[in-house]
């Protein structure tokens, strides 16, 4: 038989024991409460970062002026190092480059949204680079011409300068050696000189092209002439004041 001394000090040591378990409890509600937080924190600074990132971006493209990048989609490892150079310059002269259908697109026929973008530009530089190799087997009248297979480019390397040349845009044509060399508006005699260079893609890095003085004086004049025609189509239609 227990005396009553000895029943005491159980009830004391089961209540120090319950306290020990309730301050453990705390103590993982309060971690689990942190971590909660700096998760919630944590994704509220990732979405101030982004639209921070968004808003510089739209900053950027504020101070530049949009023309029309006349390009096709369909490029090999070379080709579309060189176009991303050509962009690299082109932003870096702050002006800001459209291309159908990569940058936007309109829910219209073609011929529509070419217009559109070439209405809502101030310049186009067009790139025609090697698509496809032909090679003439037949004629409808005439001597056959050489049976020496040529580079064509894309369709719209044609259509989209001939409608911003109709609209009066600056204008400024790269075209990848042996590309279109007797076809449409890329054949010689077409085009005025001054509007046109030649990249020679297989003796000449892209770098090379970039560097040379021809490309830099073109880019410059053109540049200069787009900044020129934002000015212009950017001033009131009434003036009320005498110059």
């Amino acid at each position: 038989m227990l005396c009553p001394s000895s029943l005491i000090p159980f009830p004391y040591s089961n209540k120090k024991g319950g306290e020990k378990v309730s301050k453990k409890k705390e103590s993982s509600s309060r971690k689990d409460e942190e971590k909660v937080s700096n998760n919630e924190h944590s994704s509220i600074r990732k979405d101030i970062a982004k639209i921070a990132s968004a808003h510089q971006e739209c900053i950027d493209r504020a101070y530049r002026i949009p023309i029309f990048l006349s390009t096709t989609t369909h490029l090999n490892d070379n080709q579309q190092q060189f176009l991303n150079r050509l962009i690299l310059e082109i932003e870096n002269a702050l002006l800001f480059p459209r291309t159908l259908p990569l940058s936007e697109s309109y829910p219209e026929s073609i011929l529509t949204d070419i217009r559109r973008l070439v209405s809502s530009s101030y310049g186009m530089l067009a790139v025609n680079l090697r698509r496809f190799k032909n090679q003439t087997v037949d004629v409808n009248a005439g001597p056959l011409p050489p049976s020496t297979p040529i580079w064509v480019g894309s369709v719209y390397s044609q259509v989209e300068p001939s409608m911003a040349f109709q609209f009066g845009l600056p204008l400024l044509l790269v075209r990848e050696e042996d590309t279109d060399v007797n076809n449409g508006i890329w054949a010689g005699g077409i085009a005025p000189l001054n509007l046109f260079i030649v990249w020679h893609s297989e003796t000449q890095t892209v770098d090379q092209f970039f560097n040379t003085a021809e490309w830099r004086s073109a880019f410059e004049n053109w540049s200069a002439q787009v900044r020129n025609a934002f000015y212009i189509q950017t001033e009131p239609k009434f003036k009320y004041r005498c110059e």
